[in-house]
């Protein structure tokens, strides 16, 4: 499972706040492509998102494991669940292959 934690880090009080969490299972596929559930939980504390209450919830189907980086997972289960529009979806210039190749 993957856990994605929002904090808030207080350049006055150096405090740091955990305001969000999400959470990202395995649900199938093969090495190259997955499967994914994906879930944010309900509150903006610790103490609130440890309950595990879920707020959203969503699946992302066919992601290719190794070939774009897991910031375009996040991004897929944030769009999955509504948070955000399909034009977030990856861009060429954001593929491994690709940045590989140039090299």
């Amino acid at each position: 499972m993957i856990v994605v934690r929002v904090e808030l880090h207080s350049a006055i009080t150096r405090k740091v706040t955990e305001i969000a969490r999400m959470r990202i299972r395995n649900a199938g596929g093969t090495k190259d492509i997955g499967d994914y559930s994906v879930e944010t939980l309900r509150g903006r504390s610790r103490d609130q998102l440890d309950r595990g209450e879920c707020q959203r919830g969503g699946e992302v189907k066919n992601y290719p494991r190794l070939r774009i980086h897991v910031w375009h997972l996040v991004a897929r289960a944030l769009i999955a669940m509504r948070y955000a529009g399909a034009r977030e979806l990856e861009e060429p210039g954001d593929l491994f292959a690709a940045d590989e190749a140039a090299k």
